[in-house]
């Protein structure tokens, strides 16, 4: 056995660092089972994570084709052998399944059939999260001591990789309803507002038609000039929803795209001095969002004819533009809309700092961060 887990656990290793790199559970977990069924010498395997409630959350096969795993049909429940290894926390195996008398219930027609089995549950602080299920050793009537081993070794490496990737995933999920609840406050907030004054102003229009044409013709004018920056103001919000990918452009490219986006909408130049060689790491979204934000600072608030975004080493980021200053310090615009304070947190949170110079030339944001 000794000679054999050697390069076993070479494979092992090679395995926990290729699920170590996928972020997302499904990743994760079609990576462990693909492992699991390979290192175990398993013609079929399969990694089930129960929902608590009778049934898997997700039940990911490994050795099936498209075609068979469609002809099985929904997923299976979390009964027999299936459920007897999130019942427990020791492994089992067998050279022949159909002999226990746990191996009952689901088993579709069009199932292949199964013989030799290997089951390990997978175990967490919480308890078992999870358990791997291989069969058919392929070149042996059975499973032996090895093969448990390393699927046991895989599976305490598995609790923390899907734990992992389940925070990973969280942590995402809660920036993107950060986001989004920030995005809706200022739809409701300049969305609303525009309304408002668009209501008065068709009253005001309603009583000066009985009383002055002129000026309820100048009032008009007036509502169409407030529907035209509402819908302004929402096509804006709505491409903010609409964010960049980090992943896929990086974060020269997802601030160019944004830049593109916020020129076409609001018909202010701006201009790009951008190190394409430029990226902070784990700190990209954090400084995407801070540049996010003075742009839009500048665009909605600052009157800016011209803007200018530069993104390189030392420096790392800085917007400029020409428009009206204001005081950073002023707690009423802090609460308004400008942002600043999220700017703010968003340097600390990344170990940065956030400096805001204004003057009667206008105003620039600039952020320096450490790399890494």
């Amino acid at each position: 056995m000794e000679g054999r887990l050697h390069p076993a656990l070479r494979e092992l290793s090679d395995a926990v660092l290729a699920v170590a790199a996928q972020r997302s559970v499904d990743e994760v977990l079609q990576g462990l089972v693909d492992r699991a069924r390979v290192l175990a010498g398993a013609r079929y395997a399969a990694l089930g994570i129960p929902d608590g409630d009778g049934g898997f959350s997700r039940f990911l096969v490994s050795g099936m084709s498209e075609r068979l795993i469609a002809r099985l049909g929904p997923l299976p429940r979390t009964h027999g052998m299936l459920g007897a290894m999130l019942e427990a926390n020791a492994p089992y195996r067998t050279h022949d399944i159909h002999e226990d008398p746990r191996f009952r219930g689901w088993w579709p027609s069009g199932h292949p059939d199964m013989r030799s089995f290997l089951g390990v549950p997978i175990v967490a602080a919480e308890g078992v999260i999870g358990a791997f299920y291989l069969t058919h050793k392929e070149g042996a009537d059975t499973f032996d001591d090895a093969d448990q081993e390393l699927i046991e070794l895989l599976a305490a490496h598995a609790a923390i990789a899907i734990t992992n990737a389940r925070l990973y995933e969280r942590s995402r999920e809660l920036s993107m309803m950060s986001e989004r609840n920030r995005l809706a406050l200022e739809l409701h907030d300049v969305v609303s507002q525009k309304l408002f004054g668009l209501m008065l102003t068709a009253e005001s229009a309603a009583t000066l038609f009985e009383r002055d044409t002129d000026a309820a013709r100048a009032q008009v004018e007036r509502m169409q000039d407030l529907a035209r920056e509402a819908l302004d103001e929402l096509r804006s919000l709505v491409l903010e929803l609409r964010a960049p990918d980090l992943e896929r452009d990086g974060l020269c490219g997802a601030l160019r795209k944004h830049a593109e986006l916020q020129q076409r909408l609001h018909d202010v130049p701006i201009e790009l001095e951008i190190d394409d060689s430029v990226s902070i790491g784990e700190g990209d979204r954090e400084v995407l969002r801070i540049a996010q934000e003075a742009l839009h600072n500048a665009v909605r608030h600052a009157g800016a004819s011209r803007i200018t975004i530069r993104l390189g080493d030392g420096l790392v980021l800085e917007v400029a533009d020409d428009g009206s200053g204001f005081d950073p310090s002023d707690p009423e615009l802090r609460s308004r809309h400008l942002g600043l304070t999220s700017m703010e947190e968003r340097a600390r949170r990344r170990g940065g700092d956030l400096h805001v110079d204004c003057g009667a030339h206008g105003t620039a944001v600039r952020l320096g961060v450490p790399h890494g």
